[in-house]
């Protein structure tokens, strides 16, 4: 058996997929994505495949993984560690159905039998942000993620603090304190700001702060993380475990987020994972993306004690009005009850693409970049 064949389809909203077939007609699914680099990260999957995986063995998902992140003399990144990941998801859904078992048990067997999952709330009014949250609490979520704030000046007046510390106890005081809170700053907020930010919302008792600085500016967060109660969360923009070794040796962050589809896929989350559990560090896997991400996602995380939550943006507890679900042949595919997921028993990523589907979607033209945000002086502000 060899891999004699792939296909990449874009697909709303933002997605790349990877279709990868084998010499035997066994098809494996990954999405090797960079929001708003589409196309970029479609040549750099295309190159690897061509170059390193046509005519291979499918299964020697370990040799694979090596020889396409260490055979470039340039490696890492964005770009190149996303490619890696969707092609590593593909032959991992390869290998699982292979052999008629979920992923999750060819890494080492599940230790749970469910898990939470966390949803994202929006919206900029501090009223409207509290009606979405206790929507979703009624929906049965037990965790919501929202952001701290939009565009954000880099020496913000107090009156811009407040509007955060307020949307955030608006919520809080709506949804009590049964829920747990996830605050993104996304990246937002400038070092000489983060730690004010941090100290106003600490009284809310957040789940979580994530990215209160760029990861350009990793080596404050050890600093703002002595200073606070809150665990300080990062990972959606660090691209192997590399690059989050000095995280953990510097005791810089309670949770890491990583995303599968951007870490080098699910051999690296899972080395990654084990690699936190030594630290005491949580993980709390990043995935605003499709169903096939999200699938991906749980194989490491039913396998890992300290992969604690998961992120989705599907809709999970109405499987009939998520768009993302549609993209399977059966949209009920994951469990949902209670505010968790249930593990998936299926060979593989335990999901089954609706194929017919991806193509009529692929049809349609999927451009998205994220928006230009701007401060009032009109420099570029961070989105």
């Amino acid at each position: 058996m060899h891999v004699s064949d792939y296909e990449l389809f874009a697909v709303p909203p933002r997605w790349l997929l990877l279709r990868l077939e084998t010499s035997d007609g066994l098809v494996g699914w990954g999405e090797p994505i960079v929001q708003g680099r589409l196309e970029t990260v479609r040549a750099a999957v295309e190159e690897l495949v061509d170059v390193y995986l046509l005519g291979e063995d499918p299964l020697r998902t370990e040799e694979h993984w090596r020889t396409m992140y260490q055979g470039g003399y340039f490696r890492g990144g964005p770009i190149l560690m996303s490619a890696l990941a969707g092609i590593d998801q593909a032959l991992w859904d390869i290998k699982g159905r292979h052999y008629g078992a979920p992923v999750h048990e060819l890494l080492g067997g599940h230790v749970r039998d469910r898990v939470m999952v966390h949803q994202w709330i929006g919206g900029e009014d501090p009223a409207e942000i509290a009606e979405e949250a206790i929507k979703r609490r009624n929906q049965g979520y037990r965790a919501l993620k929202l952001n701290a704030t939009a565009e954000f000046a880099p020496l913000e007046p107090p009156a811009g603090v407040e509007t955060a510390r307020k949307r955030v106890a608006t919520v809080r005081e709506a949804v009590g304190d049964d829920l747990h809170l996830g605050i993104d700053f996304h990246g937002r907020v400038s070092k000489p700001m983060a730690m004010r930010l941090v100290e106003a919302l600490e009284p809310y008792e957040p789940m979580f702060v994530d990215q209160p600085v760029l990861p350009e500016h990793t080596e404050k967060l050890g600093s703002i993380a002595d200073r606070t109660t809150v665990p300080i969360a990062t990972g959606e923009r660090f691209y192997s475990r590399y690059d989050f070794k000095p995280l953990l040796v510097d005791d810089a962050v309670s949770v890491l987020q990583p995303d599968v589809s951007h870490v080098g896929g699910i051999t690296e989350l899972r080395k990654l994972m084990t690699m936190a559990e030594a630290f005491d560090v949580a993980v709390i896997p990043h995935c605003p993306l499709s169903p096939i991400a999200f699938a991906a996602n749980l194989q490491a995380v039913f396998t890992s004690h300290n992969a604690v939550m998961q992120e989705q943006d599907l809709s999970l507890h109405d499987p009939s009005e998520s768009t993302g679900l549609a993209y399977l042949e059966d949209p009920d595919t994951f469990t949902f009850e209670d505010g968790y997921v249930e593990r998936p028993t299926g060979p593989g990523l335990g999901i089954d693409v609706d194929e017919e589907y991806v193509r009529e979607q692929s049809r349609l033209d999927v451009n998205w970049y994220n928006p230009l945000w701007y401060h009032d002086d009109g420099r570029v502000a961070e989105w």
